[in-house]
């Protein structure tokens, strides 16, 4: 079981947390309307301070990574079990692990801005108006928040 949580779930975690998410257009008490970004929990959105920079909340973080890596752990675990044995190639972890380690060296590049602010939890509340998934590859623009507060006639 240790051999392929190493070799098979960590790097899938990885992959998939970096690949997928949920997006939530809310409104917090007090600040402009954002976007922020996770799933299950949102644990991170633009920092309102200045450009390029996130406001990253870390329990909804390691909530959210714990969640991808006890979805991975599960489904690998049934199909060992239950279906057929997983042998696990040096081929497949090589490659499992190159693209999460490019995953996590590009996490760690954003994480490293300066200008980001890190909160243990989030210390706002929010009203979320809309939420949607997204892969990667996916940008997702910003609702028309007027959709949802009319102009004043």
């Amino acid at each position: 079981m240790k051999k392929w949580i190493l070799k098979i779930v960590l790097p899938l975690t990885v992959i998939s947390f970096g690949a997928f998410t949920k997006w939530w257009y809310a409104l917090p008490v007090d600040a402009p309307d954002t976007m922020f970004t996770g799933f299950p929990l949102a644990y991170s959105c633009p920092g309102w301070h200045t450009s390029l920079s996130l406001q990253i909340f870390v329990i909804e973080l390691i909530i959210d990574i714990l969640f991808y890596f006890l979805i991975w752990f599960i489904l690998i675990f049934c199909i060992d079990r239950f279906l057929t044995k997983i042998k696990t190639f040096t081929l497949l972890t090589i490659g499992l692990w190159t693209v999460s380690g490019l995953f996590i060296a590009f996490g760690a590049l954003l994480v490293t801005n300066k200008d980001n602010i890190f909160y243990i939890k989030r210390p706002f509340d929010m009203q979320v108006l809309e939420t949607g998934y997204e892969f990667i590859w996916q940008h997702t623009e910003r609702p028309d928040y007027y959709k949802y507060f009319p102009k004043d006639k």
